[in-house]
């Protein structure tokens, strides 16, 4: 599964954490912050220097009437906000969503779980009109039902949103099935779903799946258009999840392909990465590092599970016994499986960071929808380097008057740890990357909760 990002939501079983003796090795850490990680990707030159740094920190999340983010008792520190949610997770219960099926090419299929809005919120969303002003442009396509109750499969909703899991995760997780109920109790419909190899798509397609895996997503993408029937259609990509949308977002259509979206419309209207690696080159680098090693080794038997599952045809020609890093299972199983000819090559196409960055220096723009990243400095998987240089280019491309206002963000908070951001003030049912989530989407449809 796309291993360089590593990262999913449900990342330990908890059993497995006190097996293995993890919350005693992450006492004393606890409020640390993690030594210097490489830069990668050719960053030198590129990050901003710590004033700069700063205004990156600054004033979006008041901007979105939030406080700060800062640090919950008891999950101080990086890995415990990691964590978190697998430590205190609620036992799963049966899912209420809707099964959705994508064929995907070659007889297999992904399975999505729809979430309508909750009916509550119904009489009075049916009352607010969506706003398409020209510094957030989302589509409202001419000739679509402006009346929100003539498309009743989602619930009268203001819009569709795609939640998308990381590495290891699952329409399922705890972090996809909090941000998806936050959503709908705010009046959205909310999509989840499972790529190749994940959660319920396992029984339905072959195979796993990575960071770049446009085939898959591109067709999802296109029935969540057509669900979305006439509404605006966004966007979270938890983790590597965010990295996949990117992808997907930049892809340039297969010659002869059909649009991915009816009528010609953008793929997506609006987009969200909480913690999402933008170059795979210094994830991979990180989790290599001595500090990660039980990250590592976790993720290694989760992903070696994961294709085991595969038919005995399909793996014949893979190695025998555990690859001894991601990067190896990269080498040996991700990168032969999607068509790259090396992990090196992996890496460079699957990264969007490179490509981002020079539109951005071009003054050609990102090649966005509206976006967001979310991401805190002291990530334990995935350095915030990346995710620094985009906003430094943001910000002066905006100071110069070269990039539409709106079109892209960046917040970068001092803690949080990877896909943590349990803050003080939450509310038990939503975390502070949560309530920034809504925030944003909130802007984006032009309506207030």
């Amino acid at each position: 599964m796309g291993g360089a990002s590593f990262k999913g939501h449900r990342f330990f079983d908890e059993a497995e954490i006190r097996a293995a003796g993890l919350v005693q090795w992450l006492s004393p850490l606890a409020g640390r912050g993690l030594p210097g990680g490489p830069n990668g990707g050719g960053l030198a030159g590129k990050l901003p220097s710590p004033s700069a740094r700063l205004a990156l920190k600054s004033s979006l999340a008041a901007e979105l009437g939030l406080p700060p983010y800062r640090a919950r008792f008891p999950w101080w520190g990086p890995d415990l906000q990691t964590l978190r949610d697998t430590l205190r997770a609620a036992a799963p219960g049966p899912d209420p969503g809707e099964p959705v099926l994508t064929e995907v090419g070659q007889g297999d299929r992904l399975m999505s779980l729809l979430d309508r809005s909750l009916d509550q919120q119904v009489d009075e969303l049916a009352q607010q009109p969506l706003e398409t002003g020209s510094d957030r442009p989302l589509h409202q396509p001419q000739g679509a039902a402006a009346d929100l109750g003539q498309a009743r499969d989602l619930g009268q909703a203001r819009a569709l949103v795609l939640v998308l899991h990381g590495l290891g995760g699952s329409s399922q997780a705890p972090g996809v099935l909090r941000l998806g109920q936050l959503l709908q109790r705010n009046g959205f419909a909310v999509l989840r779903p499972n790529l190749r190899g994940a959660g319920p798509s396992r029984p339905f397609a072959r195979g796993s799946y990575a960071a770049q895996c446009d085939r898959d997503l591109l067709p999802l993408l296109a029935q969540a258009r057509h669900l979305a029937a006439g509404r605006p259609l966004l966007a979270v990509g938890l983790s590597l999840g965010g990295t996949v949308l990117l992808n997907g977002c930049l892809a340039e259509d297969p010659p002869g392909s059909p649009s991915p979206s009816p009528a010609a419309l953008p793929r997506l209207d609006g987009l969200v990465c909480v913690s999402s690696p933008l170059d795979l080159l210094a994830c991979s680098a990180q989790i290599d590092q001595p500090r990660n090693r039980l990250y590592q080794r976790w993720l290694l038997r989760r992903l070696h599970q994961q294709v085991q599952g595969d038919a005995p045809d399909a793996l014949a020609a893979l190695p025998r016994g555990p690859a001894p890093s991601i990067r190896s299972f990269d080498a040996q199983i991700t990168a032969p499986r999607w068509g790259y000819p090396s992990v090196d090559a992996y890496y460079a196409e699957a990264s969007p960071l490179a490509r981002l960055l020079q539109g951005v220096e071009a003054g050609l723009g990102l090649g966005l929808p509206p976006a967001l990243w979310l991401h805190a400095s002291d990530d334990p998987w995935v350095p915030a380097n990346g995710t620094e240089a985009l906003g430094a280019a943001l910000a002066k491309a905006n100071k110069a008057g070269a990039a539409a206002p709106g079109h892209g963000a960046v917040l970068i908070t001092p803690g949080g740890g990877h896909n943590g951001f349990h803050s003080q003030g939450d509310p038990g049912t939503a975390s502070w990357s949560d309530r920034v989530v809504l925030a944003w989407l909130l802007r984006l449809v032009g309506s207030a909760c």
